[in-house]
């Protein structure tokens, strides 16, 4: 009998010893480090912080960020696993978006401690900075004899979800200024300049001395004429008096129609200056149908660039100063627009090549109408923050969203908007400038 109990007990005992060596492999831990691989074509390289995860098949979790190194530790269980890794980082106006997976990741008890697993990362950009608005047609004069057209201005918009900063900032547009004119850039129906990577900037550059910092979702109003109230003389008009920047540069361009004294509420530093190489006045940005485009000159001056005969181009006139223009890099190049006048389309032609943008919006000049970019429904719809906020009663154009842009950002909403390099999909022709609303 008591041999039996011995029997009994040692059965137990050598029970629980095995449930505890099962016990201790189930809670044993292994040391992975992940690194991340940054595409050899990249301007960006590892940086500290990035959040990196490892997944089990089961379904759990493991959180660890990258060292200045771009490498991630861990201690995880035995298992098998999936790492990951996404990135956004903002760079000369674009935002950088990196991610990457590893499946099939092993670990077992012959894992070595420390062992690293390379997690190769993909880029894609997209622009952070957009043109929201370019209002450039004029309104009626109060007094029914004509049609004033002195208050042209552009918006700028941060689309993206990090601050924008920019160096070497620059405004420009295409010859011939009115998309229906005669253009002498055309072979076999093809742009001259099509393929060369470069689009010409005619008359002039304006460019900002200072960075231009744009906070995530906000905009600022640039004056392109007159950066004055100019609803005191012509009440449909719109006040620009308020305007964050204006082009203003008395030496270049002395046309007091186009260029009155700014309003001592921008300050002088946030005056565009203008290169010119072209001839005129003023620049002559049509009020009909222009194709302007937003560019940086990156690590170049941009006097510099623009005072360079090598990037200088005549439009197939050579000799003829009116018809200068810049050559200004494709990869330069931020966003662009395409207009053409409502009852010109016929006789329009593009200007702007279909890798900067691929369509045109059209514009009834001269009673206050502005081409305005187009909300993208879904991304702004998925933002959290968003519930609740947005307006769907829009009365003012054909937006696809069906999304009042400015009556809910007004009620505090976060607006995406569109951006799909065509001027036909991400602009409608808004019947009021959004600065009257």
């Amino acid at each position: 009998m008591k041999n039996y109990a011995l029997f009994i007990l040692s059965s137990i005992l050598f029970f629980c010893a095995s449930c505890s060596d099962d016990d201790n492999d189930a809670y044993k831990t292994y040391e992975v480090s992940i690194q991340l691989v940054y595409p050899t074509d990249s301007e960006l390289s590892a940086v500290s912080g990035v959040a990196v995860t490892l997944t089990s098949n089961t379904g759990t979790i493991y959180d660890s960020t990258t060292d200045e190194n771009g490498k991630a530790d861990f201690t995880v269980p035995a298992g098998i696993y999936e790492a990951a890794a996404s990135e956004q980082r903002a760079l000369d106006g674009y935002t950088h978006i990196l991610n990457g997976t590893q499946t099939g990741i092993t670990i077992t008890t012959s894992w070595t401690n420390g062992e690293v697993v390379s997690l190769s990362l993909t880029e894609s950009t997209s622009g952070q900075i957009v043109i929201k608005e370019l209002y450039v047609g004029g309104v009626q004069k109060d007094d029914g004899s004509g049609n004033y057209q002195y208050d042209k201005y552009v918006i700028l918009y941060n689309n993206s979800e990090q601050t924008a900063t920019l160096s070497n900032f620059c405004l420009g547009m295409v010859n011939p200024y009115n998309a229906h004119s005669a253009i002498n850039d055309y072979e076999d129906g093809v742009l001259s300049y099509a393929n060369s990577g470069y689009i010409p900037a005619g008359c002039a550059i304006w460019y900002l001395e200072d960075d231009l910092t744009i906070e995530s979702g906000k905009q600022v109003v640039i004056a392109l004429n007159g950066a004055i109230d100019h609803t005191t003389t012509y009440s449909q008009s719109v006040d620009l008096s308020n305007a964050d920047y204006c082009t203003y540069d008395i030496e270049d361009f002395n046309s007091t129609s186009y260029y009155p004294t700014p309003s001592e509420n921008i300050p002088t530093d946030h005056y565009f200056l203008a290169y010119k190489y072209g001839q005129g006045t003023g620049w002559p940005l049509s009020n009909n149908s222009p194709a302007f485009f937003i560019f940086t000159t990156q690590d170049q001056d941009p006097v510099t660039f623009a005072s360079t005969n090598d990037y200088h181009y005549t439009n197939n006139r050579t000799g003829n100063a009116v018809w200068c223009c810049a050559k200004v890099l494709n990869e330069w190049i931020l966003d662009a627009i395409e207009v053409f006048s409502a009852d010109k389309i016929d006789s329009s032609n593009k200007r702007l090549t279909d890798d900067i943008d691929a369509g045109y919006t059209t514009l009834t000049n001269y009673y206050g109408h502005t081409s305005y970019r187009n909300v993208d429904k879904e991304a702004t719809e998925a933002i959290a923050d968003n519930s609740g906020k947005l307006v769907y009663t829009y009365s003012y154009g054909t937006d696809p969203s069906g999304i009042d842009a400015e009556a809910s950002l007004a009620n505090g909403a976060r607006i995406v908007y569109q951006d799909t390099n065509n001027s036909t999909n991400d602009f409608h022709e808004r019947s009021q400038a959004s600065l009257r609303d």
